[in-house]
């Protein structure tokens, strides 16, 4: 976003209401304060508003916890997102059989702005366990499951969400170079997967599909991941089995 219309207050908002999760009921002002670089002044002023609409609570001992306001916010939101609860459930169901035919692990995400959220992960038999849990976030360009929903973007709409054509390298082999990721992403969108070779985690290699709702719009994106000598030995399953899920959770 262009920092010309940037608001700061809301900005300090947000890195109070991150410190005050983490860390409920912990914080008084002062560790506030220490915890976001907030001055004393501008806290003081923050919190008594953000008490007045309910957004923190103070308990008998001056400390912070998210108050029902916050909790209306996270209703309405998981209520907007139902469908998601929904094909995580179906995506637990049909990927067990994924599994069984690579031997390797899948996963559910969405695109949150430039990063993906995690959703759901089916566990493969492999000893190497994969960090990419429900609720964890990555890089949506350095991903798979991120390079197959940037693809599927408008240009315009993908050039707002990496104002200035910035992408921060996450491992060596990360693509940095903003002409040579568009060009990336054309190649995704004409052949309807994703790849991603130790982009994000060194030594792991991903394939992606996306997947799309009644309307045709791309909602999500399933991928599996393997160590790199195994993706070199089951590339070609590995795309049929990631793609088949892509279009078996499309449908429902």
């Amino acid at each position: 976003m262009d920092r010309k219309y940037w608001v700061p207050a809301l900005e300090r908002a947000d890195l109070i209401l991150g410190a005050v999760s983490r860390k409920p009921g912990e914080c008084k002002m002062t560790e506030l304060c220490e915890e976001t670089g907030i001055n004393k002044s501008s806290m003081f002023s923050l919190l008594r508003t953000m008490e007045a609409l309910n957004w923190l609570k103070k308990d008998e001992k001056e400390s912070y916890t998210l108050g029902a306001g916050v909790a209306y916010l996270n209703l309405a939101f998981n209520e907007s997102h139902r469908q998601n609860y929904n094909l995580v459930e179906h995506f637990l169901k049909a990927s067990a059989q994924s599994v069984k035919v690579t031997g390797e692990t899948f996963q559910l995400s969405v695109l949150d702005r430039s990063e993906i959220i995690y959703l759901a992960k089916q566990e493969g038999p492999s000893l190497v366990k994969l960090e990419s849990n429900p609720g964890m976030r990555f890089p949506a360009h350095a991903t798979a499951m991120g390079k197959m929903l940037l693809a599927l973007l408008p240009q315009e709409e993908l050039e707002k969400r990496y104002p200035g054509g910035i992408l921060s390298p996450v491992t060596p082999q990360t693509v940095t170079d903003w002409g040579a990721f568009t060009e990336k992403l054309a190649g995704i969108r004409s052949s309807g997967y994703a790849v991603d070779q130790e982009e994000v985690i060194q030594g792991i290699c991903c394939a992606a599909a996306p997947v799309y709702d009644a309307s045709g719009n791309a909602v999500a994106a399933v991928s599996t991941s393997m160590l790199r000598h195994a993706f070199e030995d089951k590339r070609e399953t590995a795309m049929e089995e990631v793609v088949h899920l892509g279009r078996t959770l499309s449908r429902i």
